[in-house]
């Protein structure tokens, strides 16, 4: 299997090694490209206003390219320039902080398998709700028996497999759940400071209020030490509403 590796927390990143050492272990033929710098929460960006440069990285039994760029760039630099076909996988992870709920609308991580995804790729996103992992080695070796496990074929066009692991060790998960996004929001909030010149400055935080979270969804199941599989599709047009919308504007008389 060819699989290209990717993440959002950068090239040096302990839970992409870790997948790497893991996909490399059972044969998997990896290209890693990856981010030079940390690039949590960017979302699905794109660099537009400034040249994308590469540098090797080759240390102790792992080998990657870096890019000056997100998650998105990695991917799509790689599939249309530094691959000579597409891949059969693209994985994204692991991830250090979950990915569930509105989470996968920020998370640069998802966003690399959801580029994937829509150029025809299978994707699998990795995350752990864990910020702070000190080894993730079992969870690589999980991963990677999934993925020969799983029957990729069966994988609709443009969809993303979105795995989180719980913040606990392997032989404590509780077992996996099939389960839908929360569809909670966070409850932000901005915490005022002031840097050793006294200007102040404003730093984001953020909880989900965990007692609005159906015990069913992702976010609740992870919070109870299941790991997490939910399936995420692209098309975001609301069939419901275009009746609605057909029936309002039906009084609208525009003349043009």
């Amino acid at each position: 299997m060819e699989i290209l590796l990717t993440n959002d927390d950068g090239i040096h990143a302990m839970g992409l090694k870790s997948l790497y050492r893991a996909f490399t272990g059972a044969g998997f033929e990896v290209h890693v490209v990856a981010p030079m710098t940390e690039q949590s929460a960017v979302g699905h960006s794109l660099t537009i206003f400034s040249p994308i440069k590469v540098k090797k990285i080759h240390e102790n039994n792992f080998k990657g390219l870096g890019i000056s760029g997100t998650p998105v760039d990695c991917v799509k630099w790689a599939m249309h320039f530094h691959l000579q076909k597409k891949p059969d996988l693209i994985v994204s992870g692991i991830n250090s902080g979950a990915n569930v709920g509105i989470d996968i609308l920020y998370s640069g991580t998802v966003s690399a398998a959801t580029e994937g995804a829509l150029a025809g790729v299978p994707s699998l996103a990795v995350s752990i709700d864990e910020f702070r992992p000190l080894d993730l080695s079992q969870q690589a070796q999980w991963v990677k028996t999934f993925i020969q496990r799983f029957d990729w074929s069966r994988l609709p066009c443009q969809n993303v497999l979105n795995l989180n692991f719980p913040a606990c060790e392997v032989h404590e998960v509780r077992g996996i759940k099939l389960c839908p996004q929360t569809t909670v929001v966070y409850r932000d909030f901005y915490q005022l400071r002031e840097d050793p010149r006294g200007n102040p400055y404003y730093w984001l935080g953020g909880e989900i209020p965990m007692h609005l979270v159906d015990p069913e969804a992702d976010r609740a199941m992870l919070s109870n030490n299941y790991i997490t599989l939910t399936p995420l599709q692209f098309e975001l047009t609301n069939h419901e509403v275009i009746s609605e919308l057909q029936e309002a504007i039906a009084f609208v008389n525009i003349q043009f």
